[in-house]
């Protein structure tokens, strides 16, 4: 399927895949769902898991979580589930716990144009506010992608197709349901989130669904800071950080994310470019091994030459290497504040790890000794090694202290006669 669907086309019958024609099983479904399900079905309800989940079960992936669509209203939700609790304005949830998981479980919402308080839709078309309830005939219409517009039906074990999401499976298409320009305007978040499944599922984006982007990457800034950093966190800590940037770059998302990265000078660029490909390929490579990543770490990536280059004018204008520092971090988080509402827990560690690639330099024994004790040493000598891949000045200094933390205390006192007599180079 090449071209979007548009809803004028009307409401056509799916294509039922009943239970022997599809692998889904209901043993790959979480207890915590099926409970939620069976609930929502004996009470009445239509309820069918719906999404992602729905998505992944069929290319044989495992869920990260499971999201269910119901006629239920989100009140007789509560009502249900005595271990559930309503959130949201823009969309009303209802989010059912069992223990550390979450199900989360949406009323079908209606695709007809309201003009109750139900639902607000600004000057743009960005949709505000959006609890118009409906059937699952509308609901359909309301998802944004094909592939994640598909209904697992508890009561039969079939899944539900409307607007050919098996067959862009199949191919690997990323389609939009509807006419581009006016769903990424309804949520121009949608916009990352072709990019996101593009790179997690390694498939392309259908023609019409990529071509307005570039022109409407403006909208995202109509977006609140805090909604957009929740997106970046799962464009870049999902193991497909390398693919996901690469296609931002390409459209002018990353650009509008992280508009300091325009400053860096023209001579750094390509060290800017090694750094950051370098740091993502990393970040994807932990968290294929289970490791866990610290999302302060790559924003202190993308913002380091940016820094540096802020940097660098403060100390033309007299300011000390210290001050220097201080006021170009304070101006680039504060400047990147606007777009992205970063947590005061992560900015403080970018500011840690920037403060301590300063510190690197000064090696003598006792402070050199001290800098291994601090809580974020770790981290900024992680961001030190990435630096020397991209900087050769760094890479010396990056031997040295690799070979400091395991050195003994004979080995210690001669690497410290290596930095006085390179010193003494220096100062000849």
């Amino acid at each position: 399927m090449n071209s979007s669907l548009d809803v004028s086309d009307g409401f056509k019958k799916p294509i039922i895949y009943s239970r022997k024609d599809h692998a889904i099983s209901r043993k790959q479904i979480s207890s915590a769902a099926l409970k939620v399900l069976y609930g929502l079905n004996d009470n009445g309800y239509r309820a069918c898991l719906v999404g992602g989940g729905v998505r992944d079960l069929l290319l044989g992936r495992a869920p990260k979580d499971f999201d269910i669509a119901t006629d239920a209203h989100p009140e007789k939700i509560r009502q249900i589930f005595k271990n559930s609790r309503l959130i949201g304005r823009r969309f009303r949830l209802a989010h059912v716990r069992f223990g550390r998981e979450i199900i989360e479980v949406a009323t079908f919402r209606s695709s007809r144009e309201m003009s109750s308080s139900d639902s607000d839709v600004s000057q743009e078309g960005q949709i505000l506010r959006d609890n118009a309830y409906g059937t699952l005939e509308e609901d359909v219409w309301r998802r944004d992608f094909t592939i994640n517009a598909l209904y697992y039906d508890i009561r039969d074990f079939s899944v539900l197709d409307y607007v050919g999401g098996v067959t862009d499976l199949r191919q690997g298409v990323i389609n939009l349901i509807g006419k581009p320009v006016v769903r990424y305007r309804e949520d121009p978040v949608r916009m990352l989130r072709a990019i996101r499944f593009s790179a997690k599922l390694g498939f392309t984006i259908a023609r019409s669904t990529m071509s307005p982007i570039p022109s409407l990457v403006h909208l995202l800034n109509d977006i609140s800071p805090a909604r957009l950093f929740d997106e970046t966190m799962k464009l870049f800590n999902a193991g497909h950080a390398l693919a996901t940037y690469e296609r931002l770059s390409e459209v002018g998302l990353f650009a509008l994310l992280y508009p300091s990265t325009r400053r860096v000078q023209t001579s750094e660029l390509d060290s800017h470019n090694k750094f950051v490909l370098k740091a993502l390929r990393n970040t994807d490579h932990r968290i294929l091994n289970g490791k866990s990543v610290n999302p302060a770490f790559l924003i202190s990536v993308f913002l380091w030459y940016p820094m540096k280059t802020v940097y660098s004018a403060e100390v033309r204008r007299g300011n000390n290497q210290k001050d220097a520092l201080r006021l170009a971090s304070e101006k680039i988080l504060r400047e990147q504040a606007k777009i992205l509402s970063i947590p005061r827990r992560f900015t403080q560690s970018i500011r840690d790890i920037w403060e301590l690639q300063a510190r690197f330099s000064n090696r003598s024994p006792r402070r050199a000794s001290r800098l291994l004790e601090v809580p974020k040493f770790r981290a900024a000598y992680d961001f030190l090694l990435l630096r020397s891949g991209a900087d050769r000045a760094s890479l010396k200094l990056a031997d040295w202290w690799t070979r400091f933390q395991s050195a003994d205390f004979s080995e210690r006192k001669q690497l410290f006669q290596e930095v006085k007599h390179a010193e003494k180079r220096r100062k000849k």
